[in-house]
């Protein structure tokens, strides 16, 4: 698919593929939608522990926004998938990440995408089979995976997520992953800030929305919960739902990062090309 050498043609045609797949993501699958439904009246039926979990996750979330609390990685691990043979240079490894062909990034992203997945479904199984206690457990290791996994993609494409703007941006993509039509659109629209280069404070003040994600979270449990009388059931069931999450969560970052890295390559090449004009 990609060779070392990109010219603009070929960054433009990426660019509108991911422009058509935004377009595609307007809208909901109807089981999805049919998904949303039964678990309006969850919180009047989910156990306080449970309900005390999603709001500690949702305390995490925040606190990730701010200082990058305990879900922060270690970027030199990240590194080592891009330059295995050689000396690291903390300082300018980001940098080098970002003048690689798009192609080599892709490959990272999307093998750190099948990765967490294959993690999350076994995971996913294990919760199903344990029964409503071990649902609990199922929270915060599916947001630490989910913010993890987003990181790694963050660094896939040459951008540092502990600087709190790419801490804002996971936590979109996270939104976005799991957000209806109405959301998606909106959410979308807020990204378009940080591929133009224009963030500002109302996205931050935006990110009130976030609980959006914990909601879609606390519908996967009550489906869990639902199954969870039928062992094999319970075990597939958990093992898909968090599989399919994951995948969501992980397309949405490598599309929305991609997209960055897409129209700052196009950026340089244009200020190069007027330069070579005006030599």
């Amino acid at each position: 698919m990609m060779t070392n050498t990109e010219d603009i043609s070929y960054l433009r045609q990426e660019l509108v593929q991911i422009e058509q797949w935004e377009k595609e993501q307007k809208d909901l699958f109807f089981w999805e939608k049919l998904g949303r439904l039964p678990f309006a009246l969850l919180d009047r039926i989910t156990p306080k522990f449970i309900q005390d979990k999603i709001g500690m996750a949702l305390d995490e979330l925040g606190g990730y926004v701010q200082n990058g609390g305990r879900y922060l990685i270690s970027k030199e691990q990240m590194y080592r998938k891009f330059f295995p043979n050689g000396l690291i240079d903390a300082e300018t490894a980001l940098d080098q990440i970002a003048q690689l062909p798009l192609g080599r990034m892709d490959q990272v992203a999307g093998n750190i995408s099948k990765t967490i997945s294959n993690t999350a479904t076994v995971q996913g199984a294990s919760t199903g089979i344990g029964g409503i206690f071990t649902l609990a457990i199922d929270i915060p290791l599916l947001l630490g995976m989910s913010i993890k996994a987003l990181q790694e993609i963050a660094i896939s494409y040459g951008y540092d997520p502990n600087e709190k703007t790419e801490r804002i941006f996971i936590v979109k993509c996270l939104q976005f992953s799991s957000s209806d039509i109405v959301g998606k659109k909106a959410i979308l629209e807020d990204l378009a800030a940080f591929h133009t280069g224009e963030q500002s404070r109302q996205v931050l003040s935006q990110l009130q929305g976030w609980r959006e994600v914990m909601l879609t979270y606390r519908d996967n449990f009550g489906w869990k919960k639902m199954f969870q009388l039928i062992p094999i059931a319970g075990v597939l069931f958990g093992a898909y739902l968090n599989r399919s999450t994951l995948q969501d969560v992980t397309e949405a970052g490598r599309v929305m990062y991609r997209k960055r890295r897409i129209i700052e390559k196009l950026r340089a090449a244009e200020v190069k090309g007027q330069e070579n004009l005006s030599n």
